[in-house]
């Protein structure tokens, strides 16, 4: 049995393409959308991107749980926090 521990996202963003800090701009609106809890698949380009975008999303208190290397790109997923749930 294969136990992979991907979880299946609530919504997918597709930034390739997008220079920094466009991809986080856009990343973070997109999560302030999103219900609390909800798990966002970012779709980021090699290099600067995907250098810069995870640091800023942690230092803006989102908690970024896996980064996955795909063919020619890289696929982030970011979950909104939920309120209270701190430690």
């Amino acid at each position: 049995m294969n136990n992979t521990a991907r979880s299946i996202p609530d919504f997918q963003l597709d930034l390739r393409g997008t220079p920094c800090p466009i991809n986080f701009v856009r990343t973070k609106l997109r999560l302030e959308q999103m219900a609390q809890g909800a798990l966002l698949e970012v779709w980021l380009d090699a290099g600067e991107p995907i250098e810069q975008v995870p640091d800023s999303l942690t230092m803006a208190g989102y908690q970024v749980e896996q980064i996955e290397e795909r063919t020619g790109f890289f696929a982030l997923q970011v979950r909104h926090p939920v309120e209270g749930s701190k430690g």
